[in-house]
């Protein structure tokens, strides 16, 4: 317990850095890359609604007035019934709490407690950040260049799935403990001109050898067996330059598959200034999504310039490249936690979150997304001056990051929103195929 709680304490101290550096400081985010494109500033075009009615879809704090959800709620229905091999593959972006899988790794569990585990997903290929983790994998690294988005950011804007690029010499390596086997692993790199080789191992075998040289830079995707109990992966780089994003731990359907994609200090801007466009979306398109979750807005809540300016226009566009890179998959804005915030010798709510959750509730349904209300749900403003004050505590002294018992919270309402969802639909579907056998009387 006590080296938890240094670290998670270690873990708020370090996030706070990043109101310091140029892009995160408390005058404005950087804007010295190419301005978002001009359709930014108009609602992105929704994706059409699913032949089934989206009436009544709303349940507690998830709002689903578009039937976003409809083709997800579809999928987990495919996997629930157990069809061979159907995987529900959730992708969900996000700031620190995500980067620490807080949050995403209870809604993992309990969704995978109920309709089967599909293993892992995605783990970085080392720790950008001591506090970087993923429940149940245990990831270390050496001899990497490390360049997340939001900090040292890659000049290509190269970034992966998972924000963050590592390039490694020859001898750079990784080492990746499991909880529990899984059936393969899917590495994630870049095929470059000049690019090195690496290879993967287990148990003292060798598994595959992977070349990275291309004529011209492209993602690169391999997909390696794992032997069965397999639970230590090594890749080690046996020449250089060899550049990689992470791997996707995978088991065999029917499940769930909860990809965990938090960058530290992570923003909308960085997605639409700072992650290159077409690979980005090559990204995403080769997970085959079903739901895309996008839970950004903690570090934003600082500028409220920024928020009463630009915002609402950069959530848009990141909606935009989401849509056009997968059409219509399920898309869903997941706002903020409550932030706090010293105002003498109270902790308030920071003042200009209330606007930035509604902004995102309007962009939702301008574009055809889904919106989770975390900061209501958890009780609204002032929330997290009750959680400081609570025994035990569950919120650091930051009055931002959670302790694992806040983040439980969290994660737990947001699941049960999911899942009324999909009760609600079950249902109305159930009515439908109801009066339709009547009608054939």
């Amino acid at each position: 317990m006590r080296k938890t709680i240094l670290a998670l304490l270690t873990f708020a101290l370090f996030a706070g850095v990043f109101h310091f550096i140029p892009a995160f400081s408390r005058h404005e985010p950087a804007r010295t890359p190419a301005p978002a494109p001009a359709s930014a500033s108009a609602p992105a075009p929704a994706p059409a609604p699913a032949p089934l009615a989206a009436a009544d879809s709303d349940t507690g704090f998830l709002i689903d007035r578009s039937g976003a959800l409809i083709p997800f709620y579809a999928a987990l229905e495919r996997v629930e019934a157990k069809q061979p091999g159907a995987v529900v593959r959730i992708l969900h972006f996000g700031d620190s709490p995500v980067t620490a899988d807080q949050i995403t790794a209870d809604v993992r569990s309990l969704l995978q407690e109920r309709f089967g585990d599909a293993g892992h997903g995605f783990v970085l290929a080392a720790k950008p950040w001591a506090w970087y983790g993923h429940r149940g994998v245990d990831v270390q690294g050496k001899g990497w260049k490390i360049q997340p988005a939001s900090q040292a950011r890659a000049a290509d804007g190269l970034h992966g799935l998972g924000g963050v690029s590592f390039t490694g010499p020859t001898g750079a390596s990784s080492r990746f403990r499991l909880d529990t086997p899984h059936q393969r692993v899917e590495l994630m790199y870049l095929k470059q001109p000049g690019g090195g080789s690496l290879t993967a191992r287990a148990a003292g075998a060798e598994l595959a050898v992977v070349s990275s040289e291309a004529p011209e830079k492209e993602a690169g995707f391999t997909t390696i067996p794992l032997p069965a109990d397999c639970r230590e992966i090594e890749l080690v780089v046996t020449s250089g330059p060899f550049r990689i994003f992470g791997a996707s731990f995978e088991k065999d359907g029917p499940g769930v598959r909860y990809h965990s994609l938090g960058v530290n200090g992570g923003q909308v801007q960085m997605v639409v200034r700072y992650f290159e466009a077409a690979h980005w979306a090559e990204e995403i398109r080769h997970q085959r999504p079903d739901l895309i979750v996008v839970n950004y807005g903690t570090n934003e809540s600082v500028f409220p310039g920024y928020v009463n300016s630009l915002y609402a226009g950069e959530l848009r566009e990141a909606i935009r490249r989401i849509h056009a890179a997968v059409p219509g998959v399920s898309v869903l804005i997941m706002s903020p936690m409550d932030r706090g915030q010293r105002d003498g010798s109270e902790i308030v709510t920071v003042p200009i979150l209330p606007r930035l959750v509604e902004i995102q509730r309007t962009v939702a349904a301008e574009t055809g997304c889904a919106f989770f209300n975390t900061f209501q749900a958890m009780g609204g403003e002032g929330t997290m001056a009750r959680w400081y004050v609570a025994r035990p505590r569950l919120v650091t002294a930051d009055y931002m990051h959670p302790f694992p018992a806040g983040a439980k919270q969290v994660g737990s309402l947001f699941e049960q929103g999911l899942c009324d969802g999909y009760r609600r639909f079950q249902a109305q579907r159930m009515r439908m195929n109801l009066a339709q056998a009547r009608g054939l009387r």
